[in-house]
């Protein structure tokens, strides 16, 4: 069970952003785990990135995505 965000997990999920052309200005990623994790739009039009406690963040990482293209196409 991951207790919190390293920065090594931060640099893979904003590789994956960079790659999908989103700013890191409008990106959030807390360095606290939630079971479940998410991704969600705020109020204030940032995509913020809760990442999973359960899923090893490996398996995680391939599921952020679609789940980040599942937030930002509605």
């Amino acid at each position: 069970m991951l207790q919190m965000v390293s920065f090594q997990h931060i640099n893979a999920i904003l590789e994956l952003t960079d790659r999908l052309g989103l700013s890191r200005e409008w990106v959030e990623i807390p360095l606290s785990v939630a079971t479940p994790g998410v991704v969600r739009k705020l109020d204030n039009g940032k995509l913020e990135i809760v990442v999973d406690a359960n899923t090893p963040f490996d398996e995680w990482l391939t599921t952020l995505e679609a789940q980040i293209k599942r937030v930002t196409s509605s």
